[in-house]
Parts: C-alpha cells; sequence; structure tokens
C-alpha cells in the first residue's frame, strides 16, 4: 500500500513539474519605419555589405604540343635511315617531369602529327588501345619501358614503334623520341627538343 501512495505522491509532484522552462520571452524589438513624407514615391537604397574579393588563381600555361612535336617529326621523316612504308606503332609518351602531363592528349597529338607525314602505315589508335587491354598495360602507365613499346608493336604487327620521353621540369621541359625496329630492338633514329611554352 505505501508503494501505490509513493507512486501516486510522485506521479502528483511529477505533473505539476512544466517540463519546459516558462517566464518571458525575450523577442527583438521592432523599430517602425519612419515614412518619407517629402519623397513617398521613392524606397530607401540599401548598401550591401563589403564582400572579400576571392584572388584570381594563376592562369595555367597551354601547351601547342602539335608544335612542339612537329620539327621532332620532321627530323625523323628526314632521316636516310627511317625507311618509308613500314608499319608504325606510336606508343604512349612516357612523363619523367616533376608535375602532371596529359600523356594521352600527347600521344594521340604525336599519332596525328606522324599520320600527317604519310611516311608510315601508323597504327590506329583503336587497335593500339585493344592490345593494351588484352596484355593488361593501363593507358597511364607511368612504367612504360623499351622492352614494353617493342612487345606491344610486336603484337600488333608493327615494323617500327616510337618511344618517346618527356622530361625536365614544369618551366623547362623537353622531349626525347627513338624510333626503334620492333623485330631487332635497334635504334634506327633518335632526336630531342625543346617544349615551347
Amino acid at each position: 500500500m505505501k508503494r501505490i501512495l509513493l507512486v501516486a505522491a510522485a506521479a502528483f509532484v511529477l505533473a505539476g513539474c512544466p517540463s519546459v522552462p516558462q517566464g518571458p520571452t525575450t523577442k527583438p524589438p521592432i523599430v517602425p519605419v519612419q515614412p518619407d513624407t517629402q519623397h513617398p514615391d521613392e524606397l530607401p537604397v540599401v548598401t550591401p555589405p563589403p564582400t572579400d574579393t576571392v584572388p584570381m588563381p594563376p592562369k595555367q600555361q597551354t601547351v601547342d604540343w602539335s608544335s612542339s612535336l612537329q620539327p621532332l617529326v620532321n627530323q625523323m621523316v628526314a632521316d636516310d635511315g627511317v625507311v618509308s612504308g613500314k608499319v608504325l606503332l606510336v606508343d604512349s609518351v612516357k612523363n619523367n617531369t616533376n608535375g602532371n602531363l596529359p600523356t594521352q592528349a600527347i600521344t594521340t597529338e604525336l599519332t596525328k602529327v606522324v599520320s600527317n607525314t604519310n611516311k608510315f602505315k601508323v597504327v590506329s589508335p583503336n587497335v593500339v588501345n585493344a592490345a593494351r587491354r588484352t596484355l593488361g598495360l593501363s593507358q597511364d602507365d607511368s612504367l612504360v619501358t623499351r622492352s614494353k613499346a617493342i612487345g606491344l608493336g610486336r603484337y600488333v604487327q608493327a615494323e617500327y614503334v616510337i618511344y618517346s620521353v618527356i622530361s625536365g621540369s614544369t618551366k623547362d621541359r623537353s622531349i626525347e623520341m627513338q624510333l626503334m625496329e620492333v623485330q631487332s630492338g635497334e635504334i634506327v633514329w633518335s632526336g630531342k627538343h625543346g617544349i615551347e611554352q
């Protein structure tokens, strides 16, 4: 019986306690806007608070890869040791610089520049990409080597392969190109050229 009385007393005490504190709430004062009696049609001008200006990021330098690759390709095509009409594979350009380079885009440009010389039968990029997938070679392979390039050349039945490496810093870069015979691995031609910013 005592327990029932204690529970009932506790219930009455708790029922009398407010769960949300009661008391005066403070609201911001309402300031009436005084109408402009001289110019009733004009609205008051509100000036926005000053904002911080965001500094512009440094302008990225773009490289005209076609123009940078053309002189080196012209040297290769003009070389007496290079035979016309052979099947040529343009392997992925290797990046040995201290920054990021769009190696796929550079390889695409190199393929276009070489194709435009009409000196070789250039292996289609679609065939090269399919061969890379079959051999398990990534498009962005940073460990491009001459032996991988020659192996890929043999797979697509090319007679020549172009192996290219870009080295240097972001301010002073150069590209080195080597034309190799796929069967023997012999370097038929090599050249180096600075990349214009």
